[in-house]
């Protein structure tokens, strides 16, 4: 009876940890495509770095990398990275990159 209960509230935490996740990189999808499409830039591809949770002045809050690839002209391609506490984005790094010709 007892093991079945902590087996049911094992799987439930580990739901909810991955449903947080999966809202995190949606976040991070959007700050990226926002970010790049304000400076002109088109983006190649996102990826999910490490992640950890950490106490903040918040509270405690998961904080995860995000790396991403972009191009300026269509022909060249650069990595960027963006950091997010929780849902709020943290960071955006770009390197020094061709600039898109208006």
């Amino acid at each position: 009876m007892i093991t079945d209960l902590v087996t049911l509230l094992l799987v439930f935490v580990v739901a909810m940890l991955f449903w947080q996740q999966r809202r995190q990189s949606e976040h991070a999808h959007r700050y990226i495509q926002h970010y790049c499409q304000h400076m002109g830039l088109q983006v190649l591809s996102i990826a999910r770095g490490k992640h950890r949770l950490t106490h903040t002045d918040q509270g405690w809050r998961w904080v995860t990398h995000y790396w991403f690839e972009f191009s300026s002209t269509g022909q060249d391609s650069y990595t960027g990275h963006a950091q997010l506490r929780g849902f709020r984005l943290k960071s955006i790094d770009t390197p020094v990159h061709t600039m898109p010709v208006q």
